[in-house]
C-alpha cells in the first residue's frame, strides 16, 4: 500500500491528469438526456470539493502565527493592477476572438494563492508564517475582486451590475472565505473534532487531487463542446506559461528585498488551479478555464525543479 501512496503522490498531477480525461470520457458515453443531470451534480461536487480542501487546510493554521509582511503589499498590488490592466484593455479594444486568451491571462493572474505553497515553502526552508497569511488575503481579494471583474467581461442585458455582483459573491464567499471561519471556529468550540481533523495527514492532498481530476474533466469538455479555432488552446497555453514565469519572477524579485525570497515567489506564483479551473468555466468563456490545467503543469514543473536543487545543495553541504 506504501509504495503505491508513494507512486502516487510523486506523480499525482500525472494521475488527476489522465483520470480526468477518463472522466471525460465516461461523461460523453452516456446519453445526451443525463448530460444536464451530471452536469448538476458536476456543478455542486466541484466547488463543494475546494471548500473542504481548503477547511481542512484551514484547521492546521494557528491564527496566533499569522503575521503581515510589507511584500504581502507588493503582490497583491500586482495581482490587482496586472487585473486592472487586462479589463483596461479588453473594454478599450473589445474582440471576442481574443476573449478566452483575456481571460485565461486574467484568471492566471488574478487566481489566489494555492494551499499547498506552504508545504513548499516549507521545504524550501522560506517564511511559511507570512505565505500562510497572503494565502488568506489573496483568498480574500479575489472573493471580492472577482464578482467585480466578471460582470464586465460578460455584461446580462436583464441584470445590473449589481445584481451580477452579488450573485457572484454569494457563489465565491462560501468557497473562499466561509472555510477559514469555519475552520477557526472548530479550532475555538470543537477541540476533538479538530484533534480528529489535524489527524488527516494526507485527506487535503486527496480532495486536491480528485478536484483536480473532475476540474481537468470539465475543462475538457468546455473545450471540445465550445466551437473554437485551433490557435486558441495554444495561445492559452503560451498565455499561462508566461504568467507563471512573470508571477514567479516578480515575486522572488520583491521577496529577495524583504529577505523572503522562498515565501514571495511561491505566494504569487504557486496558484490554486482548480479554483481557476472553477471560476472560469462558472463565470467566464468556459474555453479560458483550460489555462488551469496548463498552469497547474508550469509551476508544479517549476517547484520540482527547485525542490530537487534544494536537495542537491543540501547533500552537498552535508
Amino acid at each position: 500500500m506504501k509504495p503505491l501512496l508513494r507512486f502516487l503522490r510523486t506523480w499525482v498531477l500525472a494521475v488527476s491528469m489522465l483520470a480526468g480525461g477518463g472522466i471525460y470520457c465516461l461523461w460523453r458515453s452516456l446519453p445526451p438526456s443525463a448530460d444536464h443531470e451530471i452536469s448538476t451534480i458536476v456543478g455542486w461536487l466541484q466547488p463543494t470539493l475546494i471548500f473542504f480542501m481548503l477547511f481542512i487546510t484551514f484547521c492546521k493554521v494557528d491564527p496566533r502565527r499569522l503575521s503581515f509582511r510589507k511584500w504581502h503589499v507588493f503582490l497583491l498590488l500586482f495581482q490587482l493592477l496586472g487585473a486592472g490592466l487586462i479589463v483596461a484593455l479588453f473594454l478599450l479594444f473589445p474582440n471576442p476572438e481574443y476573449l478566452p486568451l483575456s481571460e485565461a491571462a486574467l484568471l492566471c493572474l488574478l487566481c489566489p494563492t494555492a494551499t499547498a505553497a506552504a508545504v513548499v515553502t516549507s521545504k524550501l526552508r522560506g517564511d511559511v508564517e507570512g505565505i500562510t497569511t497572503y494565502t488568506l488575503l489573496s483568498n480574500l481579494m479575489v472573493a471580492l475582486a472577482v464578482p467585480m471583474i466578471a460582470p464586465l467581461f460578460h455584461v446580462h442585458p436583464s441584470m445590473s451590475f449589481v445584481h451580477s455582483f452579488y450573485l457572484i459573491v454569494a457563489k465565491i464567499f462560501p468557497i473562499l472565505i466561509l472555510p477559514f471561519l469555519v475552520a477557526m471556529t472548530v479550532r475555538l468550540f470543537f477541540k476533538k473534532l479538530h484533534l480528529f481533523l489535524l489527524g488527516l495527514k494526507d485527506f487535503a492532498f486527496y480532495l486536491w487531487a480528485v478536484s483536480l481530476a473532475l476540474a481537468i474533466a470539465v475543462s475538457i469538455r468546455s473545450l471540445v463542446s465550445t466551437p473554437t479555432t485551433w490557435w486558441i488552446p495554444i495561445g492559452i497555453s503560451v498565455v499561462s506559461l508566461l504568467t507563471c514565469c512573470v508571477q514567479f519572477y516578480f515575486g522572488r524579485k520583491v521577496g529577495v528585498r524583504y529577505n523572503s525570497p522562498i515565501a514571495s515567489a511561491q505566494a504569487l506564483g504557486q496558484k490554486n488551479t482548480v479554483f481557476l479551473i472553477w471560476v472560469g468555466y462558472t463565470f467566464f468563456d468556459p474555453v479560458s478555464s483550460i489555462a488551469g490545467g496548463f498552469y497547474a503543469i508550469y509551476h508544479n514543473l517549476r517547484n520540482n525543479y527547485e525542490l530537487a536543487r534544494h536537495n542537491k545543495l543540501q547533500k552537498e553541504k552535508s
